[in-house]
Parts: structure tokens; C-alpha cells; sequence
């Protein structure tokens, strides 16, 4: 799971993680990583995308989440992949040598991180000169919606503030070629994707789920009024009639 994600990441988020390949979610990346390379892939959830990143190359999955670090190494066992392996390890503390890893790959991470610069200084440290960087990261600045009621609109407010109150950017996508060359790295490329990663009533579901955890919370919540509002919006988007969803995913590839 990727690491600092916000609260509410329930069963049908975890669902959705499950149906991740690379095919799908890596295509832009898997020309770059050559056969009998070291490849990371960092926030590596269950194991779907691992398992098809670089079919010929030694792919280590790192993730901070017992559960779904079990569930990846089932999935490798399951598929008889025996160069891929899963560690338990934060993106900011890497347990790998310095300039020993020849790629790195990350999905739906970066929007996630407190600190992405930690965590891109610790990747650099890592990969030898001349690897490989591949980032997808989300922009909810870019997602269409259609409609895009006032509730809707109320809704996606209310996850924007979660995701900023667990530490994250909902709109790291439109940051990360930045933030990538102020870390040091050369010879960046992004391309903007849009995907249907879930549709219109699944995402007013999710943020309906996600709004209800944080108030069921006894914690202190900054913002509770605010939220509150957001869930009653997002309950009424839910209700409403049908539309169309697709994320937008800035792909980025760096060269160390």
C-alpha cells in the first residue's frame, strides 16, 4: 500500500488494487528495463503489477503493509515467478546498497508521500548512474467529470482535504517533473494519460467511504464541519444520476 495513504482505504479500494497490471498501469515503462537487470518497484500494493514489470529481469517489490506484502508474495508463488521477491521497507530508507539498482517504477505513489523529495534523494542514492526512473502519479486537477454537479464538486473538496491532512498531493501529477529534476535527474519526458480507472457511481462510493471513516473517527478531526458536508454531497452524488470518470496520470521517465 502506498505509503501515507489517506484513512477510508477500504475493501473496494483494496478491490481495485488487486486488478492493477502492468500492461494496464506500466506499458510506458516496460520497453526500459532490460533483461537481467535489478528493477524496484516501489508502493507495490498486492503484487499485480510486480509480476509482469520486467518478465526477463530480478523485480523487488517494496511496500510498508504486512498484509499486502502476503498477498504479493502468494501472487508471485502463485504465478512461479521466482525472480520476483517483496520486502517490507519505506521508499524513504531503502535497504539496498548505494548505486546497485538498475530501474526504478512507481504507481499511484508520489501523490501519496509527505515528503517526495526524501524519498527521490533515497532513490537517486540507490541507482547507479545512467538507471532508469518511471513515475505514474495521479492529478485530480486533470480528472474529467461529467456531470460535475455542485456535489460533486463539494465531494471531490473533501477528499482533496483528506488526502492533504494524511500528508499527500491530489495533484502531485502536475508537480513531479519538477520535484524529479530537483532531485537530479536528467533526460525527463512526461506524457499526460487518461484512464477509467473506476466509473462515475464506484468513485462517488469510494470518497462517500473514505469522508464516513474519517468522521467515525473519535480522533480529532480538523475541517470535521467541512467533511461533513463533503459526505452528505458525495451521498447525494451517489444517488444522482449516472455519468463518466477518467483520471488523469502524468507518466514520467528520468534517467539517473
Amino acid at each position: 500500500m502506498p505509503e501515507g495513504y489517506a484513512p477510508g482505504f477500504g475493501e473496494d479500494a483494496m478491490s481495485m488494487m488487486a486488478a492493477r497490471t502492468a500492461a494496464e498501469r506500466a506499458a510506458f515503462a516496460l520497453p526500459l528495463f532490460a533483461p537481467d537487470t535489478h528493477v524496484l518497484d516501489l508502493g507495490c500494493g498486492p503484487g499485480t503489477i510486480t509480476v509482469d514489470l520486467a518478465p526477463t529481469a530480478h523485480v523487488t517489490g517494496i511496500d510498508t503493509n504486512p498484509e499486502q506484502l502476503a498477498r504479493a508474495r502468494a501472487k508471485a508463488e502463485k504465478t512461479r515467478r521466482s525472480t520476483v521477491d517483496f520486502l517490507a521497507a519505506s521508499v524513504y530508507a531503502l535497504p539496498f546498497e548505494t548505486s546497485t539498482i538498475d530501474a526504478a517504477f512507481s504507481h499511484a505513489l508520489f501523490e501519496h508521500l509527505k515528503d517526495p523529495q526524501a524519498a527521490l534523494a533515497e532513490l537517486r542514492r540507490v541507482l547507479r548512474p545512467g538507471a532508469t526512473l518511471a513515475i505514474s502519479t495521479s492529478d485530480w486537477s486533470k480528472a474529467k467529470l461529467r456531470p460535475r454537479t455542485a456535489n460533486v464538486e463539494a465531494a471531490l473538496r473533501g477528499h482533496y482535504l483528506l488526502r492533504r491532512q494524511a500528508g499527500g498531493n491530489p495533484f502531485a501529477g502536475r508537480t513531479i517533473a519538477t520535484e524529479v529534476a530537483t532531485a537530479g535527474f536528467t533526460n525527463i519526458t512526461t506524457r499526460t494519460r487518461h484512464r477509467e480507472d473506476m466509473t462515475y457511481r464506484e468513485l462517488a462510493a469510494y470518497i462517500e467511504s473514505r469522508l464516513a471513516t474519517a468522521l467515525n473517527n473519535p480522533a480529532p478531526l480538523p475541517h470535521r464541519d467541512q467533511l461533513a458536508s463533503a459526505a452528505r454531497s458525495a451521498q447525494t452524488w451517489l444517488h444522482s444520476s449516472d455519468g463518466s470518470f477518467t483520471q488523469s496520470w502524468t507518466e514520467l521517465t528520468a534517467t539517473r
